[in-house]
């Protein structure tokens, strides 16, 4: 059995849009530096400007809180580091279930690093935030609390409204990573409690290499990269301005694009599907809200990376879970976090979907997953 290529792994990048890649065709075709007062310079600039404008709709951020960045790693570590350098706090929050990107960047920050867990459902511990809270208050401390909107490995949402409470009121500042969630929830930046808050691009149908810091005026001093006083002397060096063009017409394009509750079904009759095919499926997170794009889920027994690559000889591109660990293939601290036991997160695999999914992406993938399946219960002597 064979398949054409179908690509089923949106979580680690979506496929360009095509008015994403034609505003970047367009950009490429101008010459000249956007700091330049002179026409070409002009051109560039006003190119980044509607960017901005656009990233900042789907955000529901004011354009002058929009900071591009080189990626959304980036926007996180200026958050993280350059906010610890800068905002007087004397220690970071952070969950269990971060992205690396998060970790990585309160480790290196040399302060101290308070860690809250995650329940069996995937969901951060919101009373232990509040107990860290509570504890720096008593010390006359200030936190900086980082916490993702979505789990890029899971879908799970997390219950970042009650963290804003927590937070909100007091002289903690609060970080959000919402490159999972960008375009697919409601941010409302502006009007509600995160000081800080990191977007991508690639993740909604941009390219790779942009991303964007949303802050809030009284945490502007949080900055990175110095250079040569690029977005207002927020972030140094000169913009790319065909990725960053690319950025905001993915960000206008990607609500027609992308269709929540068309998305949800295609994710569900996955799921039923799976099931039918191995009815000892696990589907992590599943008693939790998730986003609609996103399954991460495994069979007993079958390892991921024999099943991943099974299914990619087949045509058919799932994840192991997180893209970001240069194609390792080690156990998900993730789920580690959650509590689930190390022979089934080694079986664990994310199908994502996105703005280019089709029900025929996924009943090829389900073919596929059921040839899979069935080729590892023949060997093991086991009825599907």
């Amino acid at each position: 059995m064979t398949h054409s290529a179908i690509y089923l792994d949106h979580n680690a990048s979506a496929p360009l849009l095509p008015e994403a890649r034609a505003a970047m065709v367009a950009a490429l075709d101008s010459s000249g530096n956007p700091s330049s007062v002179h026409r070409h310079g002009r051109a560039l600039r006003n190119l980044i400007e509607t960017a901005r404008g656009q990233v900042a709709k789907l955000s529901g951020a004011e354009r002058s809180q929009v900071v591009f960045t080189g990626s959304a790693t980036e926007a996180i570590t200026q958050a993280i580091v350059g906010g610890a350098k800068a905002l007087g706090v004397a220690a970071i929050v952070v969950s269990t279930g971060e992205h690396l990107a998060v970790l990585k960047a309160a480790e290196a920050t040399g302060l101290p690093v308070i860690t809250v867990g995650l329940d069996q459902n995937g969901l951060i511990r919101a009373d232990e935030i509040a107990s860290a809270i509570a504890k720096a208050d008593a010390a006359g401390q200030r936190l900086l609390v980082c916490v993702h909107l979505v789990n890029n490995e899971t879908g799970v949402i997390q219950p970042v409204e009650r963290i804003e409470v927590l937070v909100g009121p007091t002289p903690h500042y609060l970080f959000v990573d919402a490159v999972q969630g960008f375009g697919k929830l409601n941010l409302e930046f502006a009007s509600r409690a995160p000081d800080m808050t990191a977007v991508s691009g690639h993740k909604i149908g941009g390219p790779a290499g942009i991303g964007a810091l949303l802050v809030k005026g009284h945490a502007d001093a949080a900055r990175l990269i110095p250079g040569g006083g690029q977005e207002q002397g927020r972030r140094g060096g000169t913009e790319s301005a065909a990725a960053i063009a690319g950025f905001g017409a993915a960000a206008e394009a990607f609500a027609s694009r992308f269709h929540e509750a068309n998305v949800s079904a295609l994710i569900r009759v996955a799921e039923d599907g799976m099931r039918a095919a191995a009815p000892d499926l696990v589907v992590f997170g599943e008693k939790a809200d998730r986003v609609g794009n996103v399954s991460n889920f495994a069979v007993p027994g079958l390892k991921n990376s024999v099943a991943v690559m099974g299914l990619d000889l087949l045509g058919l591109s799932v994840s192991l879970g997180s893209a970001c660990s240069s194609g390792k293939v080690g156990p998900s601290h993730v789920l580690a976090a959650m509590g689930v036991k190390p022979e089934l997160a080694e079986c664990a695999m994310r199908l994502s979907l996105g703005w280019s999914s089709t029900t025929d992406d996924v009943e090829a993938f389900l073919r596929g997953f059921g040839e899979v399946v069935g080729r590892h219960r023949s060997r093991h002597g086991r009825a599907a």
